[in-house]
């Protein structure tokens, strides 16, 4: 029986030393207070803050992360948040927009609650994949109390708006009540401690950072916290007090030009000077771009195409008067077609009818494919970007045109989604409207080939087989060019698939149907 008593004895000596310290409980470098107000009462104590912690009464916060919108995707920007702190959220709601190395695309939510924090702002560039973005909270969770440690940061010191306090009729007094008896404190003259601040997380590294004193903030927040907004208002308050001009002007010192060392061998200065704005730029300056996330990939990709690819190039030359005198008769019957329209069903047709050009190159080797989905250059602000007309072969001309118009506007919207941009197996790209004659284009891996489209151009030719004699006639003609991996597309086997598609869109009558 003593040693029961005993062991019981020590097992409550050890709780009480496991509750007693004042710690907080840290997840994820989160610390979020619960709302229950009957443990405010505990304020200096080891319980209030175990009952706050999000593992044993309080709900965890739910984590946005960075997520991949593309296979390709590495990182992404956020474009635009399109909801607010504090918003509620319904599944299904649009949150913000992120351009991917494809396109602009907005990310919707998989549950309901509220928006408790955003914590990578609206602008932000390189965002990795899996990095924590925002923070939910379930509805009816109070969004406010939720608080972000920086990295790097002592969490211990993080300043949390405190509950309302709740008074306890069996808590004993923490300090002795004065009387008459007891002597009145000496008066001094030292002056009073200064008021404690308190600071938020973002708050403090805004203030740290800038070198600003937290006592001139005007504090917003709840009991006197001092806000990320009022760290900000502080800021610029600075900096229009140091862009103010003074009231008496001091004549300036005049400018002393100081020359670069010249290297004797080359006659050149050895490191560059800085450029003044509205004057040229002296020799050696330049201005960085930062590039965007499509730029990046469109460099990798086109990298990758010409140094591991081996390119081979044929032309043709080919007659557009049947496809111009089709049109005008379809316009008579207010179909509007064009002439990219034509090229893209004659592309597909003759796939079809030479199935080992519709190949592609994998790990193992030649890959035949058992679709035909002709990717179309479209020009983007972001770069260039191939959309994708599935099944192009058993479409008519209305469905590849209105299918192209949509599909090009949405490119240039930054509005494709991945599945209409990926997937294609063979690529056209048209420079015939911006005055291009004929041009070679670098494939799209791991496609095996594309085909360069140049301008229209009038020219004489003999009439072919006329009975009457050699006869000139003017004719519409259009060179495309064929980049082809010499893999899997020999020489050969280029020349037969150009002969075939000009044969096609010469001949438009027959593939104009499905």
């Amino acid at each position: 029986m003593a040693a029961s008593i005993r062991l019981g004895r020590r097992a409550v000596f050890f709780a009480l030393r496991a509750i007693k310290p004042y710690k907080l409980t840290v997840q994820n470098r989160l610390i979020i207070q619960n709302k229950r107000q009957w443990t405010a009462g505990w304020t200096g104590s080891g319980f209030r803050h175990l009952f706050q912690s999000p593992s044993v009464c309080g709900v965890a916060p739910l984590e946005l992360q960075m997520p991949a919108l593309s296979p390709t995707m590495e990182e992404g920007n956020i474009v635009k948040w399109l909801k607010k702190e504090g918003d509620e959220v319904a599944a299904g709601d649009a949150l913000c927009e992120i351009e991917t190395d494809k396109a602009v695309v907005i990310m919707e939510s998989n549950d309901d609650g509220i928006l408790a924090k955003i914590l990578v702002q609206e602008g932000s560039r390189g965002v990795r994949l899996g990095t924590l973005i925002a923070l939910m909270v379930s509805e009816g969770e109070d969004w406010t109390r939720v608080e972000i440690v920086s990295e790097g940061e002592d969490w211990t010191r993080v300043e949390i708006p405190a509950l309302e306090p709740v008074t306890l009729t069996t808590a004993p007094p923490t300090a002795a009540t004065p009387t008459a008896a007891d002597p009145a404190p000496p008066l001094t003259t030292t002056p009073s401690a200064p008021k404690q601040l308190r600071l938020s997380p973002a708050a403090r590294h805004i203030l740290d950072t800038h070198g600003l004193d937290p006592h001139l903030a005007k504090a917003t927040g709840p009991r006197g916290l001092i806000t990320k907004e009022d760290a900000l208002k502080l800021l610029n308050q600075s900096g229009e007090r140091l862009s103010a001009p003074p009231a008496a002007a001091v004549a300036p010192p005049a400018p002393v030009s100081v020359s670069p060392p010249i290297a004797p061998s080359t006659g050149r200065p050895t490191f560059p000077a800085l450029s003044v704005p509205g004057k040229p730029g002296m020799p050696g300056t330049f201005t960085e771009i930062p590039a965007s996330n499509v730029r990046r990939v469109i460099a990798q990709r086109l990298t990758q195409s010409k140094s591991t690819i081996p390119h081979a190039y044929a032309s043709v030359d080919c007659d557009l008067g049947p496809v111009m005198k089709l049109r005008k008769q379809l316009a008579t019957e207010d179909i509007k077609v064009s002439v990219n329209d034509f090229i893209i069903k004659a592309t597909a047709v003759s796939l079809r009818e030479m199935p080992e050009v519709n190949v592609m190159w994998s790990g193992d080797g030649p890959q035949a494919l058992d679709y035909i989905h002709i990717s179309i250059a479209v020009a983007t602000p972001r770069g260039l970007i191939t959309p994708i007309i599935k099944d192009a072969a058993n479409k008519g001309l209305q469905e590849i045109a209105a299918t192209a118009k949509a599909l090009a506007q949405k490119a240039r919207d930054g509005k494709l989604l991945p599945e209409e941009y990926q997937g294609g197996s063979f690529s056209i790209s048209n420079l015939g409207m911006f005055g291009i004659s004929e041009f070679s284009a670098v494939i799209n891996p791991p496609q095996a080939c594309i085909l360069a489209v140049g301008g229209t151009r009038a020219e004489l030719r003999l009439a072919p087989q006329n009975p009457d004699g050699p006869v000139l006639r003017t004719q519409q003609l259009m060179t495309v060019t064929l980049s082809s991996d010499g893999r899997l597309v020999d020489d050969e086997l280029a020349s037969r698939f150009l002969e075939k598609f000009r044969t096609n869109l010469e001949q438009p009558q027959r593939v104009s149907v499905p």
